[in-house]
Order: C-alpha cells, then sequence, then structure tokens
C-alpha cells in the first residue's frame, strides 16, 4: 500500500514538474546595479523574475491633487512593483511572496477570473496566455504588484544593422534621440534607457525620442524611464509624427510630460506597451489629430490622461478612424477614456471596446467627451467596458475652459455607450451620467445608452442628469438648459 502510495506521489509531481518548464517562459536578468522591489518576490516556472520599482501617485489625495499646480511635483509619489516575462508556453505557474501573512488578495482584472492559493506569506496561481494583471494583497491598492505576461517576442532585429537603434541588456542614458524613416528602436530585455539632460539644460517641450518620417518602429522588452527628468525641465518620453508608426512591448516609467505623443500621423499600432505616469501633465497616449489608429493590449497607470483623442491647435488634420481595445486601466486623477479638451479639428468615428478599468480614484470621469472648442465630435462609441472602481461615471460637455482656444463652442453627435458594468464593491460612485450641452446651437444629438449596469441595476432614463448646471445668463432668461441635449435614448 505504501509502495502505491509513493509511486502515485512521484508520478503527480513528475506530472506538475513536466506541467510547469522553465523552457516554456523568458525572463529577463535586471542590469547590474539597478536597486529592486524589496516588497515581492517573484518566480514563474521555478525561475526568480526581477521586480522593479515604479513611481505611482501618492494614496493622499491633497497630494495628488497638489502635483498639478506645483511646477516641481516630484515628492509627491509612493512606489508599486512591476515584473514581466514572456510566455512562450502556457500554463505557466506564479509565485509571489511578501514580508507579511498574506490575509487576502485580489488579482485585477476580475474579468480574468483568477484566483489565487494562499499559503503564508505567499500566493500562487496559473497564467495560461499573455496578460496584465494587478495583484492587491491585504488591501493594499496602491503599492500594488504589476505582472506583465507577453507574448514570445519573434524577429528580434540585428543590433548590426544600420537601421537598427539597438540598446543591449544594461543601463543606458540619452538626451535627445531623432529616429527617422525605416529605423527601428530597439530597447532589449534586461535593458534600461534612462532619459536625461544635457549639462545646463533647462528649455522645456522637448522630447527624448524624436520620431519624424515613414514606416518607423520602437520596440522591445526593455524599459525607458524618464524618472531622472523634473516637470521644471520637463519633456515628453516620445515625440511622434510619422506615416506608419509601429509601437510594441516596453515598459515606458516617469515620463514629466506626455508619454507617448502622436500628432499628424497616420497608421498607427501600439500594441503590448505597458505605462507608468506619476506626474502632472504625464498622459499615458495622446492621440492627436491622426488616423487610423489601433491601440491594443496594452496596461496604462497614470497621474493625468490614460488614452486620449485631441486636435490640437496648429494640427494639419483631423482625427479619425481610431479603435481602442484590449487594454487594462488604473486611473489616478483625471479621465481614464476620453477625447479633448482641445478639439479645435472635427473627431469622427472612435471605438473604446473590451476594456477593464481596475481603478479609477481620481475627480474627472472615468469615460467621457469633455469639449471646449469649436469642432464637432461624432460617431464615438463606448462598448464591452467593465469597471471595478468610478468616482464619476460617463460625461459629455460642451463649454469653455482654460484650455479652450476657439472663440465658438462645438457639436457632439451620436454616441453610443453600450454593455458596460460598473462593480464599485464598497467605493462610493458619486455620479452616474451628466450631459451639458452650450446651447440650442451648440448642443449634444443623439445618445444611446444600452445595457448600462452600475452596481447590479441597469440604468434607466431618469438616471441621465442633463444640463443640471445653469448659468446666470439661461437662469436670467429662462432658458430650459435641457433643451441643450436631443435625443437621448435609453435601452
Amino acid at each position: 500500500m505504501k509502495k502505491t502510495f509513493f509511486l502515485l506521489l512521484s508520478i503527480s509531481m513528475l506530472i506538475t514538474s513536466c506541467k510547469y518548464s522553465k523552457g516554456d517562459v523568458v525572463v529577463y536578468s535586471a542590469p547590474d546595479g539597478e536597486a529592486l522591489n524589496e516588497k515581492y518576490n517573484v518566480a514563474v516556472n521555478g525561475m526568480n523574475v526581477p521586480v522593479y520599482n515604479t513611481r505611482i501617485c501618492t494614496e493622499d489625495i491633497q497630494g495628488r491633487h497638489r502635483a498639478g499646480i506645483v511646477a516641481q511635483a516630484d515628492s509627491a509619489y509612493d512606489i508599486a512593483g512591476f515584473a514581466s516575462f514572456d510566455l512562450k508556453k502556457g500554463p505557466a505557474k506564479v509565485s509571489i511572496t511578501v514580508n507579511e501573512l498574506i490575509a487576502s488578495a485580489k488579482i485585477l482584472p476580475t474579468s480574468f477570473g483568477t484566483i489565487p492559493t494562499i499559503k503564508g506569506k505567499t500566493l500562487t496561481f496559473e497564467a495560461d496566455k499573455p496578460q496584465h494583471i494587478t495583484v492587491e494583497i491585504n488591501g493594499d491598492h496602491i503599492r500594488s504588484l504589476h505582472l506583465f505576461v507577453n507574448p514570445e517576442e519573434k524577429d528580434i532585429p540585428d543590433p548590426k544593422d544600420p537601421n537598427v537603434i539597438y540598446f543591449g541588456p544594461g543601463i543606458h542614458e540619452i538626451t535627445s534621440v531623432p529616429v527617422g524613416d525605416n529605423q527601428t528602436v530597439y530597447i532589449a530585455g534586461g535593458a534600461i534607457v534612462r532619459g536625461v539632460l544635457e549639462e545646463n539644460q533647462t528649455s522645456r517641450g522637448k522630447a527624448s525620442f524624436v520620431l519624424r518620417g515613414k514606416n518607423i518602429t520602437f520596440r522591445g522588452r526593455g524599459i525607458f524611464d524618464q524618472g531622472a527628468i523634473s516637470r521644471v525641465t520637463g519633456r515628453q518620453s516620445m515625440n511622434v509624427t510619422v506615416d506608419g508608426f509601429y509601437l510594441e512591448g516596453v515598459i515606458l516609467c516617469n515620463s514629466s510630460l506626455w508619454t507617448v505623443s502622436l500628432r499628424d500621423c497616420n497608421d498607427v499600432h501600439i500594441d503590448n506597451i505597458k505605462l507608468f505616469g506619476h506626474r502632472a501633465n504625464a498622459d499615458g497616449i495622446d492621440i492627436t489629430s491622426s488616423i487610423d489608429v489601433l491601440v491594443e493590449n496594452c496596461f496604462l497607470r497614470t497621474w493625468d490622461d490614460l488614452i486620449v483623442v485631441k486636435t490640437l491647435r496648429g494640427v494639419t488634420q483631423d482625427a479619425r478612424h481610431i479603435h481602442v481595445r484590449k487594454c487594462v486601466l488604473f486611473n489616478e486623477i483625471a479621465h481614464a477614456l476620453s477625447i479633448g479638451a482641445e478639439l479645435t479639428r472635427d473627431v469622427e468615428d472612435v471605438l473604446f471596446e473590451d476594456c477593464d478599468i481596475i481603478g479609477d480614484h481620481g475627480r474627472e470621469w472615468t469615460l467621457r467627451v469633455y469639449h471646449t472648442d469649436a469642432a464637432t465630435v461624432k460617431n464615438v462609441r463606448f462598448e464591452n467596458i467593465r469597471i471595478e472602481e468610478s468616482v464619476q461615471f460617463a460625461s459629455l460637455w460642451i463649454n469653455s475652459a482654460v484650455w479652450t482656444s476657439d472663440t465658438a463652442r462645438g457639436h457632439i453627435e451620436d454616441v453610443v455607450f453600450r454593455n458596460i458594468t460598473v462593480n464599485n464593491n464598497g467605493y462610493q460612485l458619486h455620479r452616474d451620467f451628466e450631459f451639458l450641452g452650450y446651447d440650442k446651437d451648440h448642443a449634444i444629438k443623439n445618445v444611446l445608452i444600452d445595457n448600462v449596469v452600475i452596481n447590479g441595476r441597469k440604468i434607466t432614463r431618469e438616471d441621465i442628469k442633463i444640463n443640471p448646471r445653469i448659468g446666470s445668463r439661461e437662469a436670467k432668461e429662462g432658458i430650459a438648459m435641457n433643451e441643450f441635449v436631443y435625443n437621448v435614448n435609453v435601452k
């Protein structure tokens, strides 16, 4: 009987060891000298995975708000951890150990259905496909662990190719790198590229990578970090004006201004990037006056807007045919998925779909069209979106603000909110819908709300707040503000 038991145990252990093979994953060593995170220890299929530190917004809400008005706001941050590996074949066994007993653990997005096994100070679970997950242990949603499971990397560029700007494993420093036609920037796994300023340089408005031309690629499994550049001498991580741009795989941290700034681009594909921004104006992806843009499979956690569409003054084209899908978003202050504020040229055909918003602790709206100028915004869809936390859910807004540059106001037409769930799990939702038209000639028209469920209750027409703020002119003239919003249908 004992022989049978030990035989079965040996077979079971053999099957388990075969199921989780080190050859099924790729782990990149951290560069020498890089200080790693001390809270989390991560292993995959028995291999240690380095956990890096990244700055994130402070837990102090007032501290976050101060970051928006203080020129040098680098003191207002906390530290989270992130780790990354490539999955060649699944499933992989992930093990996370911390320095305290684990009483509770949450793996986000909950839509992934990942349930960990907890034993003492360690939790384990399986990852069977590429995905971006966030692990909250003992209720700590600020200093969480972000784990990025990448697809296997293929067709790695040749570092000897003259059209390749290659950063191999190790730590590199750059000031400003120009990238032109048919070039590739490659940051290898195990590489950290740090943006720095030249000696005595104080000018703002430049970028660490300036991409101009046609058919440009920026990719890899490494890290680009702008933490050495303060807001007062700030610059964008990458400034992009390209026809045919592909951005894939890299981890972007600590930008002092917009992180990925697209402007007058055509034919853009952004896939599987991971992005952290803890400072004011450190937007995630700004899609400005660009046409035919696909953003997918990304993770973003920022102080300011996560993914936003704009048409700034001085651009050469409208914004059209923009598709954002399958992203995981963690919103700290501003908007998660939005259009605006600066909209001086038309925006048409924007689809935000199949995204998970795992946290929204901000002062703005989770989903929004924020219109402060004169353009027409039409055919915008928010569909199949899962929201774990939201302070203010959705807003369509036409008025003037500090960003206004046009003298006239614009229009918002043909907007759909479909198949959206908000499950706050105790987090307080202050407002659900707000629609604010400007006047009868600058109005919101044709809005469909189809199967939107907030905290288990399906939204009805009575839940929609239309033009709740009455200005002095309207009040004096007795104008009915709901005349500025037309044809709102709820299903």
